[in-house]
């Protein structure tokens, strides 16, 4: 008496969306980056009228460039599509944005549509790096007063 073994058909699993919370996390951060966005284009940062939100803090407390001078303005620039201005507000921001972009809809693809995108899978000293880069350009080069880094300089228009 022979038996044969059960041939098997590979299972194949779909994928399932992720619990309410998280879904409700995804759509927060979207629903934050519209409002900063909005919040960008109401306020036009490259004029000399007071945003709401008065002037920046790092500026006013230490009269240099701080990390994030120039963000908003850069966003602003981006959203119109002048990528030589926004690089000049702030380019290692500019740099990192289709990242971050690609970062956050790769994750609504997983958590609302059970859908995976791949994902760049670099070495932790890249972020370490980044991080070191992003600090000594925004907090040091920006605030050299000789060229080329001049150029580089967010004026404080409040």
């Amino acid at each position: 008496m022979s038996t044969t073994p059960p041939t098997s058909t590979p299972q194949t699993s779909t994928p399932r969306r992720a619990a309410p919370g998280v879904r409700a996390a995804v759509a927060g951060v979207w629903v934050t980056t519209a409002a900063a966005i909005g919040y960008v284009l109401a306020f036009d940062p490259t004029d000399r009228t007071a945003d709401p939100t008065g002037p920046c803090t790092w500026h006013a407390l230490f009269g240099i460039n701080g990390p994030t001078c120039g963000g908003t303005r850069m966003v602003w620039y981006l959203l119109h599509g002048d990528l030589i201005q926004a690089a000049r507000h702030h380019l290692l921001a500019l740099i990192g944005v289709p990242f971050a972009l690609y970062a956050l809809v790769a994750w609504t693809a997983r958590v609302w549509f059970g859908r995976s995108w791949p994902l760049p899978r670099l070495s932790r000293w890249v972020y370490f790096a980044y991080g070191v880069a992003w600090l000594v350009y925004a907090v040091v080069l920006r605030n050299l007063p000789w060229p080329p880094f001049a150029w580089f300089d967010v004026p404080n228009l409040t």
